[in-house]
């Protein structure tokens, strides 16, 4: 299962690379692959053990309809490298980052004009900060001057872990493996722990027990990480390997969000991405049934995203549906207060007036 899940995402990315990027591929309908080019959408997501692959994988499994609407998802190296990605890359259209890259860029001046280059289609979910030490280790505070994996150079665990131990005031020694080679690190005792920032549950740690000596370290909560990042909890409903029934682990929590570039409306660019979004929205129920993944739940389409500026066809259809509804939330409220109104034996004729005169009170009040 693994593997096959594996060697798609590595087929994505070779396509990505040829079809997008260069001609396209050709076929006796379409000989110059203009049509397969125009309705696929590549998205760049994360490592092979992280959430974003696992996201990335299921929208291609939905939104995938072959012509129309092509997903292909790919590998990618973490949320700073991401966000240059959709910038830079002509096979990226769409890049799942954390919601703190975009300020940590703009301080870094990592790319010029980002508010008007960058554009975010949905807020996903929120991601946790995972501390995962060795036995020897039992506060987070004992991390001082010991060696702890931060993960590759341009991820958003390694973003978020040197923003979140430089508020703490703890000085580590940041180490740069990927987390697949951090775990087995871990576990030889050649580092102290290591920094991970993904959804709960997380793949990478699915099959961990607490005879390995290993445990997760909880994360003070402190004024200066409120202002960034939401409190969250580890429990043993994520890693019941690790963490014992009743027992939960405090910890932080760093939004993903669905970026895209902003593409003028009279590009293609743009028509295939709105196309994209069209899609996503529509048929978001889907995303929800089995065998979807769980993060999928804490997902509100509606939800803003400070800092960040919406894409435009995207704010466009929220405003629509929001609109579409009104005609049947106008209907539902009268119902409900016609039922109020009988259940106090006003007659039909005053309890008409009222509701006029409620619509006009409610209108006045919004105003």
């Amino acid at each position: 299962m693994k593997a096959s899940f594996v060697r798609m995402l590595a087929v994505g990315a070779c396509i990505a690379g040829g079809v997008l990027g260069l001609a396209g591929t050709a076929s006796a309908a379409d000989p110059r692959g203009v049509n397969a080019n125009s309705g696929t959408v590549g998205i760049v997501s994360g490592g092979v053990e992280g959430t974003y692959v696992r996201i990335a994988a299921d929208l291609a499994s939905v939104l995938d309809d072959g012509d129309t609407l092509r997903v292909l998802p790919m590998l990618g190296k973490g949320s700073v490298q991401n966000l240059k990605d959709v910038v830079l890359l002509k096979g990226i259209d769409v890049g799942i980052v954390q919601s703190d890259v975009l300020a940590y860029a703009k301080r870094e001046r990592l790319l010029p004009n980002l508010d008007r280059r960058i554009k975010y289609i949905a807020k996903l979910y929120n991601e946790e900060l995972h501390i995962l030490a060795g036995p020897e280790v039992t506060r987070i505070e004992d991390l001082a001057g010991r060696k702890v994996n931060v993960d590759v150079q341009g991820s958003g665990t390694s973003m978020t872990a040197s923003l979140v131990f430089d508020m703490l005031g703890i000085k580590v020694e940041p180490q740069a493996n990927d987390q697949a080679l951090a775990l087995e690190k871990l576990r030889k005792g050649e580092i102290a722990a290591m920094a991970y920032v993904a959804g709960k549950p997380t793949r990478l740690f699915r099959d961990l027990k607490a005879g390995d000596g290993l445990h997760f370290l909880s994360v003070p909560m402190s004024a200066a990480l409120l202002d960034t990042y939401l409190p969250s909890r580890l429990t043993s409903a994520d890693y019941d390997g690790l963490i014992a029934p009743g027992e939960q682990v405090d910890t932080v929590a760093v939004g993903a969000v669905m970026a895209v570039y902003g593409w003028e409306r009279d590009l293609e660019r743009h028509r295939k991405v709105a196309r994209f979004v069209d899609a996503f929205f529509s048929r978001f129920d889907e995303f929800l049934k089995p065998p979807r993944h769980p993060k999928w739940k804490e997902v509100n389409l509606a939800a803003d995203v400070p800092g960040w500026t919406r894409f435009e066809p995207a704010e466009q259809w929220l405003r629509q549906a929001s609109a579409a509804k009104e005609p049947q939330t106008a209907a539902a409220r009268k119902e409900e207060f016609r039922s109020f109104v009988e259940q106090r034996g006003v007659p039909p004729q005053q309890a008409e007036k009222l509701f006029e005169q409620f619509l006009l009170w409610q209108a006045r009040s919004q105003q």
